[in-house]
């Protein structure tokens, strides 16, 4: 009797079991990430709604920061609900498809964080070094050739990594342990090889916030220059610099540590590693509104403006 031989079936359907060791005390998350996901999305919506209806609010600066508010408001949607569900109701199912689908919109989304960071120092580059020329850099025919490429190099990366991920056979387990689709916990289940996955996934990490940084550095540097050289005529435009400089750490640190530590041997544990990927997502989301809306003066009066105009009203 011929006996045929046994294909290896690949998993179309995964569980996200993130912070599992915790065991009992697992439903304790939900409360603080709950917050956290308040704080980003009332934050957010607030200064995206301050930005749009009020037209002192409306130069290239705002709109940036505008921008940076809707990345920071759709980031935590794509993957905060699912991930309290699973701690409050232990639901952890994904599909191939909604796992790919969800990866896709995180790394996508999120490789915008560092580049409007970009954006944003070279619209001070502009304001402090160029100034004869930056009603012209304003006008939007202008402003939107220093967008395509960053738009085409980051969705032409990240498709990559999602396609090549989609071509992976996952026979061995469909467990994932994180909370969300990061790329990497996903890869890391393959049965085959996958070490494409990890230089395309390693050269979009030095292709998108690495050379990010690096511009961005280069664009202070001489902003820096023109400063200490004009003495105190651009000290309001410094400290707007040295605000992106303080989220350009943050996020550029949170990401290259997440990225790495599936790369790089390590004792970093399951749990920990999956707090520094949220870190990434959420703590930008929640802080960088709060930032900008606290150091940024315009914001900070037409904010305390709206406040005062609503609580007058209630009382009234």
């Amino acid at each position: 009797m011929n006996v045929l031989p046994v294909q290896n079936i690949s998993f179309r359907d995964f569980k996200l079991i993130g912070f599992y060791t915790l065991g009992e005390w697992r439903p304790f998350l939900f409360l603080p990430f709950f917050l956290m996901f308040s704080l980003a999305i009332t934050a957010n919506s607030i200064l995206i709604y301050l930005i749009k209806s009020h037209k002192s609010l409306h130069s290239p600066m705002y709109v940036l920061i505008g921008l940076m508010c809707v990345v920071d408001l759709l980031l935590p949607i794509f993957f905060v609900p699912n991930m309290l569900l699973s701690f409050l109701f232990n639901w952890s199912g994904i599909s191939l498809i909604g796992c790919l689908t969800q990866m896709f919109c995180l790394h996508f989304v999120g490789t915008f964080q560092t580049t409007l960071l970009f954006w944003m120092a070279l619209d001070r580059y502009f304001a402090i070094c160029k100034p004869l020329y930056y009603h012209k850099y304003k006008e939007i025919c202008n402003f939107l050739k220093f967008v395509y490429a960053p738009l085409i190099r980051n969705g032409l990366l990240i498709i990559t990594i999602v396609s090549l991920a989609g071509r992976l056979s996952f026979c061995a387990t469909n467990v994932i342990d994180h909370c969300f689709c990061e790329h990497m916990a996903l890869v890391q289940l393959a049965c085959g090889d996958i070490s494409i996955n990890n230089i395309v996934g390693l050269l979009t990490v030095f292709l998108v916030p690495t050379a990010d940084f690096i511009l961005i550095t280069a664009s202070y540097v001489v902003i820096f220059t023109s400063v200490f050289k004009s003495g105190k005529a651009h000290m309001k435009a410094l400290n707007t610099c040295i605000t992106h400089l303080i989220v350009l750490s943050v996020a550029l640190i949170s990401a290259l540590i997440a990225f790495l530590s599936y790369r790089i041997r390590n004792n970093i544990s399951s749990n920990n590693r999956i707090v520094i990927s949220v870190m990434y997502l959420c703590f930008p989301s929640c802080f960088n509104p709060i930032i900008y809306g606290w150091r940024t003066k315009e914001i900070r009066h037409v904010f305390l403006k709206f406040i005062n105009q609503n609580v007058f009203s209630l009382e009234k």
